[in-house]
């Protein structure tokens, strides 16, 4: 490279490094507004999660506690730590939920306040599945009684007999109550007991019980296995419809014939059942974005087919009693923007959520850019008008005689020599060359001037 492609490729480093520097500070002011505007936003909105969540579940073993497994390891997926409080049951989930000793629960229909919860700040994300009410027996005690077929097939049968409504927490005892009162029967018509599930499926098989009522999905174990056992026998709601009608909350399902056991063709033929729909609840006080996960995750564990409902019938928000939250009805209902697909949810959580702030910072920023090509121009121009200052001071003394001639050249040498160190992008050159224009016309009325005589004697 010859010197004068080195000295040009010098100059126009620093003259690209400049001109980034002044462009820089002549945006500062509106970058600090914009920055300081976006901060407070984002304090003020709060779009990330927090990383803890509690979630009411059943007790151990229910069908709750495993799909309670089943959100955890979700939210895990998206580094939000699901901390599982195990309950009772639906009514202790909801006791939970109205205390705040959690988050987010599993609470049955039946059990919620319409009026009182949703004023409490209780909203639904959807409905999850069905929960049948499941009134299992001795088998042994509808031949006993000679019933047709040795099946007992109404409420009123029990009169009398040792029934089990699981704990007072599960909200069993409350539906149980309403379902004797419909068929004018009180609860000390019957020998009522309040085991839990697991311990009431080992007295009715040992003949300590004579009947069982639980509410549960077909996932839990206890379920299943009592359907499979031939010691025992499940009751059938003929009179469902009638049910449903008085009691809104429930649902009419059926049983499906062979769908416990195909090749034993268990049940050996279709069974009329009534069921609740749960719900997933969550307070208003929990975070969005926690909200909108629980909502995502729920679509992943509750769409297939199951016994009692067909693919994609679940989660849905057509059977909540409470107010369903938008992030719900957005997640079951809605189409995901396009980049929940590409970007990671923490990315996408936060371009939702602070999208509109953007926007509207962009709107405000519009018309205060204006401000930045006046501020750049001052600044370019600046460097070279701030010497006409020091210009103008060495043509008074000048024009006053109140410096020395050498002096004054040399100070215009310096001048001069400062100004070709000057570096301003090409739309400002004339401003520089004007300036040096300026400098030797000065010089070379200093040269004009004769030299004044000095004082003294003369030889």
């Amino acid at each position: 490279m010859t010197p004068i492609q080195q000295w040009h490729a010098t100059r126009s480093l620093r003259l690209l490094l400049q001109t980034l520097r002044d462009m820089m500070v002549s945006m500062g002011p509106l970058l600090l507004l914009g920055g300081g505007l976006l901060v407070a936003a984002y304090w003020w909105l709060d779009p990330q999660p927090p990383r803890h969540v509690r979630l009411a579940t059943g007790p151990a073993g229910s069908a709750y506690a495993g799909f309670g497994e089943g959100y955890a390891k979700a939210l895990a997926r998206e580094r939000i730590q699901v901390d599982l409080i195990a309950s009772e049951g639906a009514q202790d989930d909801l006791a939970h939920l109205r205390a705040g000793t959690a988050d987010v629960g599993f609470v049955r229909g039946g059990m919620a306040d319409p009026v009182a919860d949703t004023e409490a700040g209780i909203v639904s994300l959807g409905s999850l599945f069905y929960e049948p009410i499941w009134i299992f027996y001795r088998r042994d005690l509808g031949i006993a009684r000679r019933q047709p077929g040795g099946e007992l097939q109404r409420l009123t049968q029990l009169r009398g007999l040792r029934v089990n409504v699981d704990q007072d927490g599960s909200g069993v005892p409350q539906i149980v109550e309403k379902l004797l009162a419909l068929n004018q029967l009180k609860p000390t018509d019957l020998r009522l007991s309040n085991l839990a599930p697991d311990d009431a499926g080992a007295a009715l098989r040992q003949g300590r019980l004579d009947a069982a009522v639980l509410i549960s999905a077909p996932q839990a174990g206890l379920i299943r296995a009592l359907l499979r056992d031939p010691a025992i026998a499940l009751m059938a709601f003929e009179q469902d419809e009638a049910y449903s009608r008085h009691l809104p909350f429930l649902s009419t399902v059926r049983l499906p014939r062979g769908v416990v056991d195909l090749a034993a063709d268990l049940p050996p033929h279709d069974v009329p059942l009534l069921a609740t729909t749960t719900a997933l609840l969550a307070r208003e006080q929990t975070h969005p974005a926690l909200r909108q996960l629980f909502a995502q995750a729920a679509i992943g564990q509750h769409s297939e087919a199951g016994w009692f409902n067909g693919a994609r019938d679940f989660p849905n928000t057509r059977t909540s009693e409470l107010p369903v939250s938008a992030e719900g009805d957005r997640a079951i209902n809605g189409t995901p923007p396009a980049w929940a697909r590409y970007l990671p949810f923490w990315a996408g959580n936060l371009l939702e959520r602070m999208w509109l702030v953007v926007g509207g910072l962009l709107v405000l920023m519009l018309p205060l850019s204006r401000v930045v090509p006046p501020l750049y121009t001052f600044r370019v121009r600046s460097r070279v008008f701030r010497w006409y200052a020091r210009l103008r001071e060495v043509e008074a003394r000048m024009e006053t005689g109140t410096g020395e001639r050498d002096a004054l050249l040399d100070e215009l040498d310096e001048l001069d020599r400062v100004t070709h160190r000057i570096a301003v992008p090409l739309s400002y050159a004339e401003e520089l060359y004007a300036l040096r224009n300026n400098i030797h016309a000065v010089r070379r009325r200093l040269l004009a001037q004769r030299p004044r005589p000095t004082d003294g004697p003369t030889d």
